[in-house]
């Protein structure tokens, strides 16, 4: 059993919490059942490795270019408050967890592992779950599986006595979770790729699918009103000097500057030299426009690494599917629905979101919440840019500017509730992302409150999710991951 343990911490570390690895593994594995010869499956292995490790950058610098910001506004206004990101809700876990619950650290990686085999198994009997989707971004179920194993044992105290049972029951939850909310995202995921045969595995999987369906109802309001319906912001020339908005690059850099220079202006050169963000001596404007321009960059950086590693991964994945997991598709990073649709839809959803954010924190600081709220980039930019991509796609410029700036008030407000309630916020963070705010707080309050039947109604619903979703459409359900085209077909003749 220890040389097991000893095994899994080994895979779950250097792989399964590696996303370039875990994907390079599925493209090896995926070529390898489809019989690819060797040089092939090595070849494509290095790039979808590569590929997710140029995202990974691009991701990674995003972040780090927002460092300023981030730091700047809690220390120049003395705001001592909760940072709604993953990566500080995850400290957040770590620091409190035995404090608080007496449990160790090490359940969640128990937790993460029975969940990840509850998906596999959901997917495995597909004909009688309904469910077509694998989790494999090792990363975020990381995140997930911390704030989901403080939740859950804050609603269910009782079955702190029982591990096993508390382990169970955890992952029977999150493993649903997984399986249901990716499984959300395949519909639209496939009218906005024309059947790339992914879909998301992220932090906002039930908020895409829930903005998703309101852009299309949205568009749909408009036509049947007889009004113009949104275009959709690749649809949309813009006239004289502003065409050169047209160009994502420049609309990127040029957004960026106006948002984060006023930003910086306000923080000021003092402090940004003091905090060491810029070096003696550096001219200022020169600084913002570094800063701000590399925005543009790193978008640039993320969307070739998501074409690097896309094709790779979705035809290897046949192999997996065709052999173990029929039907299926892999769920992942949302970053790389960026790669699709408008690329302007990335900057809007990311300022919409963050009006929306900002509105809510400054509401929270009039109403004297005993929860202050600081906006974590991670949220702000990779859910709000996301519901964009997908709104835009569905529901044109209206409803890539209105659902990202609705999500924005949600993260803030739905986190400080459920933050405060449960005791993550006195440890600094809290995950703060759609899902997490919105989804997973009402899971809370049931389970919590209504205690054994509370979680057997969130289970039940869960599971009628994707029941409901096939009978609304029997004959197109799995042919939609099965076979894209005659999908299509079967669309196009019933429409007629």
């Amino acid at each position: 059993m220890d040389i097991l343990m000893r095994a899994w911490s080994y895979f779950a570390t250097n792989i399964l919490q590696q996303p370039a690895w875990m994907i390079g593994l599925i493209v090896l594995i995926g070529y390898i059942l489809l019989k690819k010869p060797w040089y092939d499956v090595l070849g494509g292995t290095i790039k979808a490795v590569v590929g997710y490790m140029i995202l990974a950058a691009g991701s990674g610098g995003l972040v780090s270019n927002f460092r300023p910001v981030l730091v700047g506004l809690k220390d120049r206004f003395n705001l001592d408050a909760m940072v709604i990101d993953p990566y500080f809700g995850q400290n957040a876990v770590t620091a409190g967890l035995e404090e608080v619950f007496g449990k160790p650290f090490s359940q969640v990686m128990m937790l993460l592992l029975i969940a990840f085999i509850i998906n596999i198994l959901l997917v495995r009997f597909s004909k009688v779950t309904k469910l077509r989707s694998l989790f494999t971004t090792g990363h975020i179920q990381v995140q997930q599986a911390s704030t989901a194993y403080w939740l859950i044992l804050f609603a269910l105290p009782g079955l702190a006595t029982n591990n096993t049972a508390l382990l169970v029951v955890m992952a029977i939850v999150l493993g649903l979770y997984w399986a249901v909310g990716s499984n959300l995202t395949i519909k639209p995921t496939q009218e906005l790729t024309d059947g790339a045969g992914f879909c998301l595995g992220h932090q906002q999987i039930m908020g895409v699918a829930l903005f998703s369906w309101i852009a299309g109802k949205m568009h749909e309001r408009d036509v049947k009103k007889g009004k113009e319906a949104s275009k959709k912001l690749e649809d949309i020339e813009l006239p004289g000097f502003m065409s050169i908005f047209n160009e994502n690059m420049v609309c990127t850099a040029i957004l960026m500057t106006v948002f984060f220079g006023a930003i910086l202006l306000v923080l000021g050169r003092d402090y940004l030299t003091e905090a060491g963000f810029m070096k003696e001596g550096q001219s200022f404007l020169f600084y913002i426009l570094t800063v701000c321009l590399n925005f543009a960059v790193y978008l640039a950086i993320l969307q070739l690494g998501v074409r690097t590693f896309v094709t790779e991964l979705t035809n290897s994945f046949q192999g997996i599917a065709n052999k173990w997991l029929p039907g299926s598709v892999p769920a992942v990073d949302c970053a790389v629905s960026y790669g699709f649709g408008s690329p302007n839809a990335v900057p809007i959803g990311f300022l919409a979101g963050a009006l929306g954010q900002f509105i809510a924190i400054g509401a929270l600081i009039l109403l004297k919440s005993p929860v202050l709220v600081i906006a974590g980039f991670v949220p702000v930019f990779f859910d709000n840019a996301t519901i964009a991509v997908y709104a835009n796609n569905k529901g044109g410029l209206k409803a890539a500017l209105i659902l990202p700036f609705i999500s924005g008030l949600c993260q803030v407000f739905g986190s400080a509730l459920i933050a405060g309630w449960v005791g993550m916020a006195a440890y600094g963070g809290y995950l703060g992302m759609w899902d997490w705010a919105v989804v997973w707080p009402v899971f809370t309050v049931l389970m919590k409150y209504l205690s054994y039947a509370g979680l057997a109604i969130v289970i039940v619903a869960l599971l009628a999710i994707p029941q409901l979703q096939y009978r609304a459409d029997k004959e197109g359900y799995f042919l939609m991951t099965e076979d894209w085209e005659a999908y299509k077909e079967l669309k196009a003749k019933k429409a007629e």
